[in-house]
């Protein structure tokens, strides 16, 4: 056999060839030719992981935001707490004292507009921690635990509870009227979210240094924002009124939820209850991320997989092996 002739028969037969080489004519020859890999598989692979993982934030943010703000909330009560521990009882009569003597220099009804040396008292009053903190307000049957401060400014409200000034401090006494607002609705808190939950009956409680004052709810009024009458201080009588928005998104009118004093149920403050994540919170927290996280996984597995052979694809496989 010539040279020539042996190397056409090489061509032929695929003898002395790379294996891929032969493999790939062999393809040929049986009409079966190996799919190309889509070049932009792994790109949208990446994309839509992104986007799933964007849903998720979206969708856990309002949870996971209200439990960071209640953590925020805890903690400044705590340290509300702790600074109060610090001061001696001399120091806590004379900042009571006060609290009582601007009380007492409050006229009946409404009195919410201050001048800015009124305003400059105000905040100097029960200002223990110098960060504006006066106590802090529990609604037991709402779970609400939130830090009152000075004033109602939007900074104050967006991640708790804001006393009206002008109104009454909530020490306690005869012609007091304290007046707490919250807002309600917010996508990154609770907040005063659920107080249209409270009924007539049910109690909240508001401590201030070391004592906690408690009161019932005996009226729930819905108004306008400019009727304010029902606010007013009432001569003997120890009132607290919590405002918030209504309806719920629109808030055009206001929530007055007032409480009267039950003498027979303050006492000695006891320690603000530690902030737990609710269950409403853990499971969509655990268990939606777990989700996507198999299911990217899943995508990404069979991707590379590339396409599941056939039935007639796997007996010829079989047979060539």
């Amino acid at each position: 056999m010539s040279e020539e002739t042996y190397k056409n028969e090489e061509i032929n037969t695929g003898e002395g060839a790379p294996a891929d080489l032969i493999q790939e004519k062999n393809e040929e020859r049986d009409g079966k030719k190996k799919p190309e890999k889509k070049k932009g598989g792994s790109l949208s692979t990446v994309i839509l992981v992104i986007i799933m993982l964007i849903g998720l934030a979206v969708f856990l943010y309002p949870s996971v935001s209200d439990w960071w703000n209640s953590m925020h909330a805890s903690r400044a009560i705590a340290g509300y707490v702790d600074a109060v521990d610090e001061l001696s009882e001399a120091e806590k009569k004379e900042m009571l004292e006060a609290a009582r003597l601007y009380n007492d220099s409050l006229p009946e009804g409404v009195h919410f507009n201050l001048s800015d040396e009124e305003y400059a008292e105000y905040e100097s009053i029960l200002d223990v921690t110098g960060t504006g903190i006066m106590g802090y307000i529990q609604i037991p049957s709402i779970g609400v635990n939130l830090p009152v401060y000075h004033g109602v400014d939007e900074g104050v409200l967006q991640i708790a509870t804001g006393h009206i000034p002008g109104s009454s401090f909530p020490i306690g006494g005869d012609g007091v009227h304290s007046v707490m607002s919250g807002h309600r609705g917010l996508p990154s808190a609770k907040l005063f979210s659920d107080l249209d939950k409270v009924d007539e009956g049910d109690i909240f409680t508001v401590t201030i240094l070391d004592e906690t004052i408690t009161y019932m709810v005996d009226q729930i009024r819905i108004v306008l924002p400019e009727e304010t009458d029902e606010l007013g201080i009432v001569n003997g009588k120890d009132y607290s009124t919590l405002v918030t928005c209504t309806p719920y998104g629109i808030n055009s009118h206001r929530i007055l939820m007032r409480g009267h004093r039950i003498a027979g149920l303050d006492g000695i403050a006891a320690p603000a209850e530690a902030v737990r994540i609710p269950v409403y919170i853990v499971m969509p927290a655990i268990g939606i991320p777990i989700l996507f996280l198999l299911l990217a996984g899943l995508l990404i597995y069979y991707r590379r997989r590339g396409p599941i052979k056939s039935e007639e694809q796997m007996l010829d496989d079989m047979r060539k092996g």
